[in-house]
């Protein structure tokens, strides 16, 4: 008995008896719990409610400011996809390469911005920033971006407002995007707004991009140095040259296809100026307008077939140019070679003399 009264102690208290002025039993009443109620199994419980809660809630808030963009999260760069209207042509140009340089030293100074992606359950799309995320999935790191619930029409006019403020697209990059978004069926008051451009501009873009074939600007690239008036005359060179011109020879060349952006604009342009005055066995004529690319270029493979460097001769110059993305710190050890490497030249011009 005195065990079970023991028990009976730890789990709940005696009522409390209160007496009358006469000294008899006039009621009975339960004190408040004691502290010890807010612990143990009860406890635990509470709290792991409390906590849930807590979290819950915390959630609920964290979500709502990365859908206003009020936050900026790391998210993996192989979970983003690209933009369903594409801003940029392909190519890795110097802007690259000095932006991976620049991210892999001081990592990514300002954020993209992506929106959960329409399709696809757990995976992003991002509206402007495609190659800072490609140089975040080429360094394997996290891509730092703002997360925003973004429509279609959102999201392509964030794209180009951006790009337009950057000030880094060219004229065909920026026609190009005009274009597909007149393809896409969005209305010209979008249009300008994205590419903060007035009517008669947009007119302008969406005729070179639409009267030139896809293989030719392709072919060409992003030429950033040239602007819309030459490509307004290179339209107007290719319709009225016809098109049963064998251009296609001209772009598969492989001294077109290793020069400059703007020196195989330049060489299509001489190209439709001329056609009768260039012959296959002249392959020189085609950089004959070249401003950057009026040297013979080749390249240099290592054993295994890996392109390395690309070699161009001018005059009195020869330019070796490493390709960074296969062989990133060969340029330094060639600098670090260099001394020994000279002497052992000037040693054989000795010898031949």
């Amino acid at each position: 008995m005195a065990r079970k009264n023991l028990l009976a102690g730890l789990s709940e208290r005696k009522p409390a008896t209160s007496f009358d002025d006469e000294g008899g039993a006039a009621r009975i009443s339960r004190t408040p719990p004691l502290a010890y109620a807010a612990r143990g199994a009860f406890g635990a419980v509470t709290r792991t409610i409390d906590d849930l809660a807590a979290r819950a809630d915390a959630a609920k808030d964290l979500e709502g400011r990365i859908a206003a963009g009020d936050l900026v999260v790391e998210i993996d760069p192989k979970m983003v996809d690209g933009a369903f209207i594409a801003d940029r042509m392909g190519g890795d140009d110097e802007g690259y390469f000095a932006l991976l340089e620049g991210m892999k030293a001081q990592g990514q100074a300002s954020p993209i911005l992506v929106r959960p992606h329409p399709h696809t359950s757990g995976r992003y799309q991002v509206a402007f920033g495609h190659r800072r995320l490609r140089v975040a999935l080429e360094l394997g790191r996290p891509v730092r971006a703002v997360v925003k619930q973004l429509s279609d029409r959102d999201l392509v006019l964030a794209q180009g407002q951006e790009n337009s403020a950057r000030a880094d697209l060219s004229f065909i990059e920026r026609s190009r995007f005009a274009w597909q978004l007149e393809s896409a069926n969005y209305d010209r008051d979008t249009i300008m707004s994205a590419l903060s451009v007035d009517k008669t501009t947009v007119s302008r873009m969406i005729s070179v991009a639409s009267r030139l074939p896809d293989n030719l600007i392709n072919a060409i690239g992003p030429a950033p140095a040239t602007g819309r008036d030459r490509w307004l005359d290179l339209c107007a060179l290719f319709q009225s040259s016809g098109r049963d011109h064998p251009l296609n020879q001209l772009l598969e060349e492989p001294a077109f296809i290793a020069a400059s952006s703007d020196s195989r604009f330049d060489a299509v342009q001489e190209f439709l100026r001329h056609p009768t005055h260039r012959h296959e066995s002249e392959p020189k004529a085609l950089v004959a307008g070249g401003r950057a690319s009026s040297g013979q270029k080749k390249y240099w493979s290592s054993s295994n077939g890996v392109r390395v460097a690309k070699i161009t001769t001018s005059g009195r110059n020869f330019i070796l140019a490493i390709d960074r993305r296969v062989a990133p710190d060969f340029g330094d050890y060639l600098l670090g070679e260099m001394e020994r490497l000279y002497k052992a030249y000037s040693a054989l011009r000795t010898e031949g003399a």
